[in-house]
């Protein structure tokens, strides 16, 4: 469905990401991974990935808290891959605290990781997509896009950030060929998730039987986690054809917690 398409996904060496990546390639595309942690392991997950569905995928390990880095990325991924067609940015990072407590430099790092970083890659992505007369720009939100939650101020402001970036870029692009959506998931249980879970413990006294019973799904009526696949697949089809009328909106994927 995406073969001849090239895609860089960035914070996509575990997650929800690694599963767009996977899902990416799995159609077709040509693939670079952007994302920090262990060099041998994310060389292996690449091979990985372009081995089992033969299609070219490349690693990039820039800090996207670095606007330079990112552009350097972003003319490795243009030569190395040919063009960019879809870019999905989905790196994120996570801090909780009370607004008073917050460390000034968790606000900074999320800031610069959840929603400038997009800014950057949006920005040099776009040149060569309106060029081509296509492109799929798909931004990773969260219900926390559309919706607040207690002790998660910077978090909360990057998402919500991100939504509005995501319609001012659809209107830009929409005589172009070029759409730009955000899906909003709700809690998948990741890495990034399993992270907070010690800080909400802490920030709220409550045991981790009840961070996940009474905070993390409490307000997803369907009381599961959503997988990180249902994620995966939606972005898929934002890539396709079939969704090329869609753009500016944002999609939950969140088991009905922005329904109420």
């Amino acid at each position: 469905m995406l073969t001849n398409k090239c895609a860089l996904v960035t914070g996509a060496t575990s997650g929800i990401g690694l599963a767009i990546a996977e899902a990416l390639a799995r159609s077709g595309a040509s693939l670079m991974i952007n994302g920090l942690g262990d060099h041998a392991a994310n060389h292996a997950l690449v091979r990985g990935i372009a081995n089992r569905h033969g299609v070219k995928v490349l690693l990039n390990e820039a800090d996207l808290r670095d606007p330079l880095q990112i552009a350097a990325m972003i003319t490795e991924a243009r030569a190395s891959l040919g063009s960019l067609d879809i870019l999905v940015n989905n790196a994120g990072i996570q801090y909780v605290a009370p607004i008073e407590d917050f460390p000034i430099d968790k606000w900074n790092d999320i800031l610069a990781l959840n929603l400038s970083a997009a800014f950057h890659t949006i920005r040099l992505a776009v040149p060569g997509m309106k060029e081509r007369g296509w492109g799929r720009i798909v931004n990773i939100g969260s219900a926390h896009a559309l919706i607040a939650s207690p002790f998660k101020s910077a978090y909360v402001a990057a998402k919500h950030g991100i939504a509005g970036l995501t319609k001012t870029v659809a209107l830009e692009l929409a005589q172009h060929g070029v759409t730009a959506n955000t899906v909003c998931p709700g809690y998948v249980l990741t890495p990034l998730v399993e992270k907070q879970i010690p800080d909400t413990m802490q920030a709220r006294n409550l045991s981790r039987e009840a961070v996940v019973r009474d905070v993390l799904l409490a307000a997803q009526p369907t009381k599961r986690f959503v997988t990180v696949e249902e994620v995966a697949d939606t972005v898929v089809f934002l890539c396709s054809d079939a969704a090329r009328s869609i753009t500016g909106t944002s999609i939950s994927v969140d088991g009905g917690w922005t329904a109420q």
